[in-house]
């Protein structure tokens, strides 16, 4: 006779690969409606986030975008038109689509008028969040391209002096590629923390850093709950509300999206789209000089910075983007972590729908 036993608790983690990941996160897109093609583009820009260690911009966010979805704030299926405005500039309204279908579709465009022009520039109005910064740049330097790539966002901290939230998180992202050496991948908030890290810290119950975030009062606080009914705090002072204004002009006053306050908190706003606007701009490394010698200055550059004198405890120089590039080189190889209590909610889905689930879950 056998005793009996406990069966083992399931790990607290547990590792898919990109593929494996990709493939769960369209299928729950599909099943709410987005087409494939669509439901893939937006799958493959949350798990590039997730492979890059921005998990704060990965795959647990589905449910958020799937809601609004379900409430008819976001069009699964739109129909895309650029309206051309001049040889190398178009407009494109996203008709509340995907943020990610938008802005890797504007990319795409833009690289085509590039190719011919020199420089693409896309203005985007009806858009909604599109995720990590970062995946825009790397879509057009795998095509050869330079890129700048904003947007704005829903309030979160004052403008300088002031009290209350009014401009956004807004991404400002500038790529260039280096062929045979690291490309500069530069994907930064104006505010000192991107709000993602902050929603983050409240799921796993930690507080955040002082000097991060102020509460509805205005005072400093360390509470993530409080950080997210208050503010974030801009970098630098003046010159991060600053350019937390000029992404609002950019991707929001040029553009006819919402400004100014007006784009919607896509966690707290549900009875209108968000009205997000994106700028997008792409360039030919060859526009100055051959494209042999722009990639033999950017190798130069990075050799420069690499080799510069070290502070001291510093074991290496990074360029903009190059640990998030190691973190993805690795975890291509080796598989994207994930907390099962972060998958919970995406699994609970994929069962209600009959779909099947991550592999080892």
């Amino acid at each position: 006779m056998t005793q009996a036993t406990d069966p083992k608790p399931a790990p607290e983690s547990i590792v898919l690969t990109a593929e494996a990941a990709r493939d769960f996160a369209a299928a729950l897109f599909a099943a709410a409606g987005v087409p494939e093609a669509d439901a893939t583009i937006a799958a493959r820009c949350l798990v590039r986030a997730d492979l890059r260690g921005v998990d704060t911009h990965g795959i647990v966010r589905i449910p958020g975008y799937l809601t609004r979805i379900e409430a008819g704030l976001v069009d699964p299926a739109p129909e895309f038109v650029f309206e051309p405005v001049g040889p190398s500039v178009a407009r494109l309204d996203g008709r509340n689509g995907l943020g990610f279908v938008i802005a890797s579709r504007a990319v795409g465009h833009a690289v085509t008028l590039a190719d011919e022009h020199g420089i693409g520039l896309i203005g985007v109005r009806n858009s909604t969040h599109f995720g990590m910064g970062a995946t825009y740049l790397l879509q057009a330097i795998e095509a050869g391209y330079g890129a700048m790539v904003f947007t704005n966002a829903s309030p979160a901290m004052p403008p300088w002096g002031g009290r209350g939230e009014l401009f956004g998180t807004s991404p400002f992202a500038v790529g260039m590629p280096a062929p045979g050496s690291v490309p500069f991948v530069l994907d930064m908030s104006p505010t000192v923390v991107a709000r993602g890290k902050i929603r983050k810290a409240e799921r796993e119950g930690r507080a955040i850093p002082e000097g991060w975030a102020v509460d509805g009062a205005g005072n400093p606080t360390t509470d993530p709950s409080a950080a997210l009914k208050g503010g974030l705090l801009p970098i630098g002072g003046a010159k991060g509300a600053g350019l937390s204004m000029m992404m609002d002009i950019l991707c929001g006053v040029l553009t006819g999206a919402r400004f100014a306050g007006d784009v919607g908190d896509q966690y707290k706003v549900f009875d209108r789209p968000q009205g997000v606007g994106h700028s997008i701009f792409v360039f030919r490394p060859d526009l100055f000089v051959t494209a042999e010698e722009a990639a033999a200055r950017m190798a130069h550059l990075v050799e420069t910075v690499k080799a510069a004198p070290k502070a001291a405890g510093v074991e290496e120089i990074f360029m903009p983007g190059e640990i998030e590039g190691r973190c993805e080189a690795r975890r291509l190889s080796e598989g994207i972590p994930y907390r099962r209590v972060d998958l919970a909610p995406l699994v609970e889905i994929a069962e209600a729908g009959g779909l099947p689930l991550p592999p080892g879950w």
